[in-house]
């Protein structure tokens, strides 16, 4: 049990199975009861991603300032920082590979022959 959500699931179902006390069934699975209790109080954000989704849509070449502008106009009030969108990390290789080489396809479109990247 990895996650908050596999333990809670853990200690409801020994909660209904044996009939045991939400208390020890956390004791026998070792588990804290305020991660048992806990409710997250995050507002859900549905709607407005869907409206990103379609204004990001119509407007395909609008970064995130514009479209937060755009929400404003439609009366959402949302921050910058939750309209930009996570960077994806880089492609990771094996330790010792190299990236294809570059093959040239006109004349002086590569001269750095020598050189490792």
């Amino acid at each position: 049990m990895v996650t908050p959500a596999a333990r809670r699931e853990a200690v409801a179902h020994l909660c209904e199975a044996h009939q045991v006390s939400q208390r020890r069934a956390c004791s026998v699975l070792d588990v804290d009861r305020s991660s048992v209790r806990y409710r997250s109080v995050r507002p859900d954000d549905a709607d407005l991603r869907q409206a990103m989704k379609v204004v990001a849509a119509e407007r395909r070449r609008f970064g995130y300032r514009r479209v937060h502008v755009m929400l404003e106009r439609q009366g959402w009030r949302v921050n910058q920082k939750k309209l930009q969108v996570r960077k994806r990390g880089g492609r990771k290789r094996a330790l010792g590979t190299l990236r294809p080489m570059f093959v040239p396809e006109k004349p002086n479109e590569r001269w750095s022959l020598g050189f490792r990247l």
